[in-house]
């Protein structure tokens, strides 16, 4: 079969390449363009269509476009094409040849049709996303950056095992529904995990993402956690553990944000917040639950990245991103202000926004399927995600006490990405029908039936007033300058430990014990045997070899005497010889 357009991912790939050699207004028009070109190719993309290769005696599909793969393809197109217009004013040159081989990765990953192809595109974006941490510029970058990698590795070695395993059990490297059903899909399910913060797994995004530049963390939030969201929507609807694993990622990472001073971490968290409902609605499995996991995909990329870009014009114009250190920036950054609240109301489900739209659907999955308990999570963090990202967020940023700085607005290019995102976050919420009909499966879905809307009104109102009387009774955790510990202190704290029993104990070991055993054991017979053997060599060989050349020499020197330099004397030694010769010949004829 022959391709009648190009790969999504070949032209990240290829504009990555030339990205390395240009430089000024050439890079930033660059970066423009290639996303503007996969855009366009991503509207003509053609559905069922699989592109298979037989490569290395593997039956390979780097290319499948079905209705599902296609989603996550427009939405990745689409903030590419935003997250360049965002961050068309930086000059680092590092950071949008990493931003557009992540972008690459990322549309390699989802129009994967086999794990091999999967895989590598799944490993390149772990080296790309890594290296945009690494360069991010701030005082933890590259330390987080490290640990980043380490966790991404660990994962791709889950990921890689459990597809070594497949293999060998079914002799296919087929990318499709596998279920949790054994061991490969257990390591494969671990792999996937990692990478969409699964409880306990989850603190390296709050550690690495808020290292990144202002411009970085927009594309991290954009690709990392949905590519793995995208694997796990293709490989394990309906696993039941998936419910149970996000109702949890929607619970836990509130407490952490409300406690949380930096503004980035907090969004971080509530990321995490998000992707549990995600996680929710792969687990339940039906149409609806997982028509509202890709539409919540699609809705989320646009506002997250709508409020990291926020955070990051405030970032990059006051040089400050702790809530201690803001406040009283709706003077001077109306614009980013504005936009920043239509990104809070989209993440707390406020109609007329794309998250209401997007996030009921998982929601009233879970009550159609029973699920009371999860049903009742998901309530109470669609309330907590209000709580610390539509009402904290905007507040400590812009309002709450005045920090006296007071800074330009955001440069236009920036205004422009995030007035394009919030436009489309209001779109969606206005009108769902356009991304509803583009969902894998048939939508029957009502967002704004009058009880959906009370519940969601009545919902964000007793949010608001909780939070208005906590901060009025000064019940309201204070924004301080400290460090919140997470999940990864007890992995520090191993680690720590093992380094302890490495030196203290491991290497007292192999000195006093091992050493001492090798030597006992070992290096003295050895030394014993080379002894002897040196002894042998000294005294018989070099002694027999020493005496042949000594009688040699002797007898050398005795016939150096018959040498005298005369004919004569060789003459008569001559006749000498032929006398004694002829007198052995007669005496042995004689004898016969």
């Amino acid at each position: 079969m022959t391709i009648s357009f190009i790969p999504p991912f070949l032209i990240f790939l290829i504009g990555s390449f030339f990205a390395l050699f240009l430089r000024g207004k050439v890079l930033k028009w660059w970066i423009i363009i290639v996303p503007a070109v996969a855009l366009f190719n991503a509207f003509i993309l053609p559905k069922g269509f699989v592109y298979n290769i037989h490569f290395i005696g593997l039956d390979l599909a780097p290319v499948r476009i079905d209705q599902l793969s296609y989603v996550f393809g427009l939405i990745f197109c689409i903030i590419s094409l935003l997250n360049s217009i965002y961050a068309y004013g930086l000059d680092d040159y590092r950071h949008h040849v990493a931003a557009l081989l992540t972008e690459a990765a990322a549309l390699g990953v989802v129009f994967a049709g086999d794990y091999f192809s999967l895989f590598f595109f799944w490993e390149i974006k772990a080296l790309s996303t890594s290296y945009l941490v690494a360069i991010g510029g701030r005082e933890d970058s590259l330390k987080a950056s490290f640990r980043y990698l380490l966790m991404h590795v660990t994962g791709g070695v889950f990921l890689l095992g459990g597809i070594l395993l497949h293999f060998h059990q079914t002799g296919s490297i087929a990318f499709n529904y596998l279920g949790l059903t054994n061991l490969a899909s257990l390591l494969i399910l671990i792999g996937f995990g990692i990478n969409a913060v699964f409880p306990l797994l989850h603190t390296w995004l709050p550690d690495a993402y808020p290292q990144a530049s202002y411009a970085g963390t927009v594309v991290l939030s954009a690709f990392t956690t949905k590519s793995a969201v995208y694997t796990l929507a293709r490989a394990f609807p309906g696993t039941e553990i998936l419910i149970i694993a996000g109702v949890i990622m929607t619970a836990f990472p509130i407490f952490f944000a409300v406690i949380e001073n930096d503004m980035r971490k907090v969004l971080s968290y509530s990321l995490i917040n998000q992707v549990g409902f995600m996680v929710t609605g792969i687990g339940i499995g039906t149409e609806l639950s997982l028509n509202g996991t890709v539409a919540h995909a699609f809705a989320h990329i646009l506002y997250k990245a709508l409020l990291f870009m926020s955070m990051g014009a405030v970032l990059k114009q006051t040089g400050k991103i702790k809530a201690t250190e803001l406040g009283g920036l709706f003077r001077t950054m109306p614009w980013t202000l504005t936009f920043c609240i239509v990104g809070a109301a989209s993440i707390s489900g406020v109609p007329l926004t794309s998250g209401f739209v997007s996030k009921s659907m998982i929601v009233a999955a879970s009550a159609h399927q029973g699920l009371t308990i999860a049903w009742f999570l998901l309530l109470f963090a669609s309330a907590g995600v209000f709580h610390h990202s539509g009402i904290k967020i905007p507040f400590f940023a812009f309002f709450s006490h005045d920090s006296g700085l007071r800074p330009k607005e955001a440069p236009f290019h920036m205004l422009l990405a995030m007035g394009i995102a919030a436009f489309l976050c209001i779109a969606i919420g206005v009108y769902p029908w356009a991304l509803y009909s583009i969902l894998p499966y048939p939508v029957h879905y009502i967002p704004y039936a009058p009880n959906h809307v009370m519940e969601m009104v009545e919902l964000l109102g007793f949010s608001a007033l909780a939070f208005t009387l906590l901060m009025l009774s000064g019940i309201y955790p204070p924004e301080m300058r400290a460090i919140n510990l997470d999940f990864d202190w007890f992995y520090r704290r191993g680690l720590q430990l093992f380094m302890y029993i490495d030196r203290k104990v491991l290497v007292e070991f192999e000195d006093r014990i091992v050493n001492t055993a090798y030597e006992w054991l070992f290096l003295n017979p050895m030394m014993a045997f080379a002894k002897f053997f040196k002894g042998v060599d000294t005294y018989v060989v070099d002694g027999t070899v020493n005496g042949s050349a000594r009688s040699t020499y002797s007898v050398s020197k005795t016939l150096r005497k018959l040498q005298t330099g005369n004919l004569q004397d060789y003459m008569i030694l001559f006749v000498i010889g032929i006398l004694i010769l002829a007198c052995v010949i007669i005496l042995l004829r004689g004898g016969i």
